[in-house]
């Protein structure tokens, strides 16, 4: 356990920016479920892509800096598909659903 509070006591910017990363990436799904609560129903607010997307990419900044590929995979993906799902998110705002024609509101 002495490894956890020594890796703590030498934190330094990069360190700094990987925690954050990592806490923002984790407090997405305190935001879901927020979300979901108050809709009384499963929901994705906009605010978890930005979560994920700004928490993965500062991960990836940390990982790249400590040259780990483990961590540095993973964080590409993500970043990808958070922007993308943010892309869908925005593109879609103004377009009627499908279903949801005039008639059926």
């Amino acid at each position: 356990m002495t490894w956890f509070i020594d890796w703590f006591s030498t934190m330094d910017l990069m360190k700094g920016i990987g925690v954050l990363g990592q806490v923002l990436f984790g407090s997405r799904f305190f935001v879901q479920w927020a979300a979901s609560e108050r809709a009384q129903k499963s929901v994705i607010p906009v605010a978890f892509w930005y979560l994920s997307l700004v928490g993965a990419a500062l991960t990836l900044v940390y990982a790249i800096r400590i040259q780990e590929p483990v961590f540095m995979v993973p964080q590409i993906g993500g970043v990808f598909i958070y922007a993308r799902n943010l892309f869908f998110v925005y593109r879609d705002k103004n377009r009627p659903h499908p279903l949801m024609g005039p008639d059926r509101v």
